[in-house]
C-alpha cells in the first residue's frame, strides 16, 4: 500500500470513528415533522460541530479550518458522512460551496475577510439565479440593475431559490448592459436579504414542504463594494459558483440511495432474510438495485477522473440524468408497495431523498429532472459533448 493510500485509509478511519461518536443521536426522529425554528437550530448546531472538526470545509482553501484537502481526501469524507447517514446540511450548501468557492476565486480581500468567517460562523446564503422566464437559459435574466453613485439600484424577480426565506445574503445575476450578446451584459452582486425592498416568499411545492422561494426586488439599493469582478464579467463569474461542488453532491446522494434500499425491502413485506414474496415485486426491485449499482460504479468512475485530473465532457450530464431515472423508479417503487402504507414514515428534513415516507420521496423525485439542470439541458450536452452531434438551432 502506498503513503497517499494509507493516508487515506486513516482518514476514513477518523472521519468513521468522529462520525460514530458525534452524529446526534436519534435525529431522524427529532426532524421528523420538525417546526422550522427547531430545524434552523438543529441545522447550525450540526454545522458548529462538523466545522469544528473540519469535515464541512475540506474543500475550502488550506489555512482555513479543516480546508486545503486533496480531492481524493475529500471523497472519502462525503463517502463516510453518507455511509453514517449523518444529517445533510442543507441549508448551508449554498454558503459552503456556491458562495465560499466564488469569493475565495473572484472576492476582493474585503469581502473575503467580511463573508468566508461568518460562513463559517453560520451566515446563510442563497442564489439569485433564476428568474421565471429564464431558468434553463439563464442568460435570458432580466432582473435590471442600474448604477446609481455609489450603489446599484436593482429591480427585478428571482425563483427557485433554496431556502431563500432563511438567507443572510444571495449570489445575485443582475442585467447592468442589455444592447450586446445577453451574456456579456450581466454583473454579479453579493447583496444582503435585509436590505430595503427585498421581499421573500417561499414556494409551497405539492410535497407540502417549502424548500425553495421567490425573491422580488424593488429599488434595492446595493453597494457597488459589493459587486465581485467587473460590470459584465457575472456570466463568467457564475460558471465558478456552478462548478463550485465538482461532483461531491451527485457522490453523496448516489451512496445514500445505495444505502436506503432496506427501506424498500421493508415497505415490499421482505422477510427476515430480506426476501420478498411477490415475483413481480421482486423482478422490479432486483432491476432498481441493479441501476443504483450502475449509478454507483458511474459516479466511482467519474469521480476518479476528475482526481487523477481528467477531463469528465459530459459524464456529469450522464451520472446526473441517470440518478434523476434511478431516483424515481426507486421512490415509485416503493409507493406501489402494497405494505407501504404500512411503513409510511413522516417526512423528515436533513437526510437524502429516501425518507421512507414514499408518497413524499416519489413526488419529490421529480425536483431532480429539473434541479442542476433539467433533462432535456443535460441530454443535450450528452448529445454534443459526448455523441459529438451539431448543436440544436433554435427558432
Amino acid at each position: 500500500m502506498t503513503d497517499d493510500a494509507r493516508q487515506l485509509e486513516q482518514l476514513r478511519a477518523d472521519t468513521r470513528a468522529w462520525l460514530e461518536d458525534n452524529i446526534p443521536a436519534n435525529w431522524r426522529e427529532r426532524m421528523t415533522d420538525v417546526q422550522s425554528d427547531d430545524f434552523l437550530q438543529f441545522q447550525r448546531q450540526w454545522m458548529k460541530s462538523l466545522v469544528a472538526a473540519g469535515l464541512a470545509t475540506s474543500h475550502w482553501q488550506a489555512g482555513w479550518q479543516g480546508g486545503g484537502r486533496s480531492l481524493a481526501e475529500q471523497v472519502v469524507i462525503v463517502e463516510e458522512l453518507a455511509r453514517a447517514d449523518a444529517p445533510r446540511l442543507i441549508l448551508y450548501f449554498i454558503s459552503l460551496y456556491h458562495a465560499a468557492m466564488t469569493l475565495m476565486e473572484w472576492g476582493t480581500p474585503e469581502q473575503k475577510h467580511r463573508h468566508l468567517p461568518a460562513i463559517l460562523a453560520g451566515e446563510i446564503w442563497c442564489q439569485g439565479f433564476s428568474e421565471p422566464n429564464a431558468g434553463s437559459d439563464l442568460a435570458s435574466l432580466k432582473t435590471r440593475a442600474v448604477r446609481d453613485g455609489d450603489h446599484y439600484v436593482v429591480d427585478g424577480q428571482k425563483v427557485w431559490s433554496t431556502l431563500g426565506q432563511h438567507a443572510d445574503y444571495c449570489l445575485l445575476l443582475v442585467r447592468t448592459d442589455a444592447s450586446g450578446p445577453k451574456q456579456a451584459g450581466i454583473t454579479f452582486l453579493l447583496m444582503d436579504m435585509r436590505s430595503p425592498g427585498v421581499e421573500v416568499r417561499p414556494i409551497r411545492q405539492i410535497t407540502g414542504d417549502e424548500e425553495f422561494a421567490e425573491i422580488f426586488l424593488t429599488n434595492v439599493r446595493i453597494p457597488v463594494t459589493n459587486r465581485l469582478g467587473e460590470e459584465g464579467e457575472g456570466w463568467r463569474i457564475a460558471q465558478t459558483t456552478l462548478n463550485s461542488e465538482r461532483g461531491l453532491t451527485i457522490l453523496e446522494l448516489s451512496e445514500r440511495l445505495s444505502r436506503s434500499r432496506w427501506r424498500l425491502l421493508q415497505a415490499m413485506g421482505a422477510d427476515g432474510e430480506g426476501q420478498v414474496q411477490d415475483d413481480q415485486f421482486r423482478r422490479e426491485a432486483v432491476d432498481v438495485f441493479v441501476k443504483i449499482d450502475a449509478l454507483s460504479a458511474m459516479v466511482k468512475n467519474m469521480m476518479a477522473r476528475l482526481v487523477a485530473g481528467k477531463d469528465v465532457g459530459g459524464t456529469a450530464s450522464m451520472v446526473k440524468l441517470f440518478y434523476a431515472q434511478v431516483l424515481r423508479e426507486f421512490t415509485a417503487l416503493g409507493q406501489r408497495s402494497e405494505l407501504a402504507a404500512l411503513y409510511q414514515q413522516p417526512f423528515t428534513l436533513g437526510g437524502g431523498h429516501e425518507t421512507g415516507n414514499w408518497s413524499f420521496d416519489y413526488m419529490n423525485s421529480f425536483m431532480w429532472t429539473i434541479a442542476g439542470g433539467s433533462n432535456e439541458i443535460q441530454r443535450n450536452i450528452i448529445s454534443e459533448r459526448v455523441l459529438g452531434m451539431p448543436r440544436e438551432k433554435y427558432a
